[in-house]
Parts: structure tokens; sequence; C-alpha cells
């Protein structure tokens, strides 16, 4: 199954394992340092909600208005880092341009549905976070299609969704008993535990703007003639 991982490629080399260990205890390293915890939750793609995934956000707090995700497919050591997401407060959040806004999506439905967890850190340690979480939206673009089998990361990203409701693309029930086996927790048991976690007073409904209005977004690749300067956003 490790191998099935692998992306094409001759095996490491013993000289480029000794320079990546040499490496490691020279260099600082210190943005990576900065993770400091595992969120695991499930996405769908926004284009295409019958694609559903596992997601392990490796979390670095930038202040606590602003958090910065690196996403891998799983928290083993064979893991592949398939995307980025930011999060933000709903403070941020209300001051993004609307058009922006279609962008990202809301986290409280995951937080209460007992979806969104911290593997291996008690429910009670947990909590506090968890009271943050549920008033934050996050944007996350995934870059590589690992779900479908690509060994490499192949084409433009891909916008990612929450899962927002059984009727709204409630994940899979497949995927969510293999993640709770593998970590010994029940998701309708956090359900429950969580009820008094208070939800946001309002959702901004240009968040999960596939819910409004049935549509999604996709991201695709144009020539385009070279400038000195390009345009912004």
């Amino acid at each position: 199954m490790a191998a099935e991982k692998i992306p094409p490629g001759k095996p490491t080399s013993m000289e480029s394992t000794m320079i990546d260990k040499g490496a490691k205890i020279l260099q600082s390293l210190k943005p990576i340092k900065q993770m400091n915890q595992n969120i695991c939750t499930f996405a769908l793609y926004n284009h295409d909600m019958s694609r559903q995934i596992e997601t392990h956000h490796y979390v670095s707090r930038v202040n606590q208005d602003f958090l910065q995700c690196a996403v891998y497919d799983s928290d083993d050591s064979t893991g592949r880092l398939i995307g980025v997401e930011y999060i933000v407060s709903d403070r941020i959040f209300e001051n993004l341009s609307p058009d922006e806004q279609k962008l990202w999506h809301s986290h409280a439905y995951e937080v209460k549905s007992g979806l969104l967890v911290t593997p291996r850190v008690p429910e009670m340690l947990a909590k506090p976070e968890l009271e943050i979480l549920a008033k934050t939206y996050g944007k996350f673009w995934c870059t590589w299609q690992t779900d479908r089998g690509d060994k490499l990361p192949i084409g433009p990203p891909s916008l990612m969704m929450s899962p927002q409701g059984v009727n709204l693309g409630m994940v899979k029930p497949v995927l969510v008993t293999k993640r709770d086996d593998k970590y010994n927790i029940y998701s309708d048991a956090l359900k429950v535990a969580r009820v008094e976690i208070a939800e946001p007073e309002w959702i901004n409904p240009q968040a999960d703007y596939w819910r409004q209005h049935g549509k999604g977004f996709a991201v695709d690749v144009e020539e385009s003639e070279m400038k000195l300067r390009a345009p912004f956003p």
C-alpha cells in the first residue's frame, strides 16, 4: 500500500539521504516547526460533490485571526502533500470582497457534526480550539488529486468545499467509519458532546456559495500573452 503512494522515480540514494539528514541538523526549518496541531476532517471537490476525501491539516497559527495549513491525505509517514488551506476569523472574513467570499466555506457544521476532529487529543482539551474554529471560514486549494489515482500533481488546483448537512453533500458513511475506526472515535457521539458549542450568530451567505446557488467554481488554464506586470488580483 505504501508503495502505491510513491510517485514515479528512482529510490532515494544514500547520498541524498545523508544530505537530508545533515540539512535537518544544520538548518532551522522554522516555518515547519510552527505547525502545532493536526486537524482531520473531510472535503468535497467544489465542482463535483461526489468526490469526497479525508484530509489532515497541519496548522500554523499566524495570529488569533489567521491560520495557515499544509494539507495531507493522511497522517502516516507516506502522507502526500495535497494542498493548502487558509483559515480566517469571521471578523476578517466580513472584510473580504463579495467575490472573494464566494471561494470560502464555513466550519461550523464540520465542528458541530463531529466530522472535524483533532486526532489523539482528548475532546476536553480540544474543545477551546473547536469553539474558535466553529466561527471561522476556510479557503482550501487541492493541488494533488490523489483520490483519482494521480501519481503526480496534475493540472490546475481545485477549490474544495466543506460538507454542510445530510442533504447537501454529507460525507459518505464509509469514509467516516474508516476514519473513526483508525482513531477509536465515534463521530455521532462527538456530535452529541458538542451540542453546547456555540454556533455563529450569523454565517455569511456568500460562503458555502454552492448551497445558495447550486454552482461551484473550477480553475482552468489558458494561454495568454506575457506581460511585464500582471494584474492583481
